[in-house]
């Protein structure tokens, strides 16, 4: 979309409609716990269920459930609460308005420091307050400990926040710190869909080891053999009815999450298009994972970096492609030292790993036997990508 296009600015127009809204409601949030805290007089304060902001004393969120912007969506979708909500507004303050917390940087002058209580950190030469953990836990209850024990749940890796990466806690590096002192941190994916209104790309590198892969053409230009073809056409299938099957049909019990394939043949008979067009006609993104990235000489790193590509893959439902699988999942050798150990523990975990991977993921190779046997049993379905026949060649 081009910045002039109308519909791409009205999309932007609603978010920063709504974004304005929260962000007026986190300043009274701010104004009206900041006037509790320094009041002498101020009642004690009561305890709250878990995104209950009425028996603190603060304003309750705006109505955003007519709205039709992608924030107010997302809002929806999760089904976020008005202490959830607050968290993601607060997170998102320094890429919006960061002058909107430097009330923060209010001194005590009996100790002329800012105020522990207050939370957040400065990061840069800039100087800017970056809100913390501590800091939502001080908009919520302040030093009350069910509240500070309640507020740590946001960032349970079964939430929402986590699940959906949408926000997280960023410890500082090499600082042993407690988590409340941690500063919070919005996905660039979500950041670029409010700011933007469009998708966020990860950044190719040692952090995300696997880069976007797409087509321009469609399936009549890709020449199969007609066996292949009908096995493709069964994931493509899955892809576009498993929800169904899994969910209305009641087969989740008895089916493993996600699906495996491996595709196998010579170089240059189709299987990276193949992949790239099971995405293209079923919506998906299509993620070319680069082994050499994903290996690391480092003990722990490969599962490590593994273990983060398949959680976003699954929370953004990508298709993942490992070109020259054998690599990567090749069969396990003898132990003779420690490096061979290690080794053989690294297969183990990707088996495991690509097992409970509850999305699509497709393995090429040039020859099947080149792959882990225990690993090669738990594939759905393994296509062969035979070279072209001299009819198939004809009409390449």
């Amino acid at each position: 979309m081009s910045d002039t296009d109308p519909l791409a600015l009205s999309v932007l127009a609603d978010n920063a409609r709504d974004l304005e809204l929260e962000l007026s409601w986190l300043g009274r949030i701010v104004e009206a716990r900041l006037k509790r805290h320094f009041s002498e007089s101020s009642p004690p304060q009561e305890r709250s269920d878990l995104g209950t902001l009425g028996t603190l004393g603060l304003p309750a969120p705006p109505d955003l459930s007519a709205s039709q912007s992608l924030y107010a969506a997302q809002l929806r979708r999760h089904g976020f609460d008005a202490m959830e909500r607050l968290a993601l507004v607060l997170a998102l303050v320094p890429y919006l308005r960061p002058r909107a917390l430097d009330v923060f940087f209010t001194r005590n002058t009996a100790i002329d420091r800012r105020f522990t209580e207050f939370g957040g950190c400065v990061v840069k030469s800039e100087g800017d307050f970056v809100p913390t953990l501590e800091t939502l836990a001080f908009l919520l209850g302040g030093d009350d400990l069910l509240n500070r024990f309640l507020v740590q749940r946001l960032f349970a890796p079964e939430h929402a926040f986590a699940r959906h990466n949408l926000l997280r806690l960023a410890p500082i590096a090499g600082d042993d710190l407690p988590a409340l002192r941690a500063p919070l941190r919005v996905s660039e994916e979500l950041l670029a869909l409010l700011t933007t209104g469009q998708r966020h790309s990860p950044g190719y590198g040692a952090a995300f080891p696997a880069q976007r892969i797409e087509t321009r053409l469609d399936w009549s230009e890709l020449v199969l053999h007609p066996t292949t073809r009908r096995n493709v056409e069964e994931i493509q299938a899955w892809i576009e009815h498993g929800e169904t099957l899994l969910h209305e049909w009641g087969m989740a019990p008895k089916i493993r999450p996600g699906y495996r394939s491996l595709f196998y043949g010579p170089p240059g008979t189709g299987k990276t298009m193949t992949a790239c067009l099971l995405g293209k006609t079923t919506g998906r993104d299509v993620y070319k994972v680069d082994i050499s990235l994903t290996v690391s000489k480092y003990i722990g790193e490969t599962e490590k970096n593994l273990g983060r590509l398949f959680d976003q893959a699954q929370s953004k439902g990508w298709i993942l492609f490992f070109d020259e699988a054998d690599a990567l999942f090749g069969k396990r050798s003898e132990t003779r030292d420690a490096h061979d150990r290690y080794a053989n523990q690294e297969i183990a975990y990707l088996l495991q790993r690509m097992e409970v991977f509850d999305g699509i993921s497709i393995l090429a190779s040039n020859l099947r036997n080149n792959l882990d046997d225990a690993f090669a049993r738990r594939f759905e379905s393994v296509i062969y990508f035979p070279m072209p026949r001299p009819e198939e060649r004809l009409r390449l």
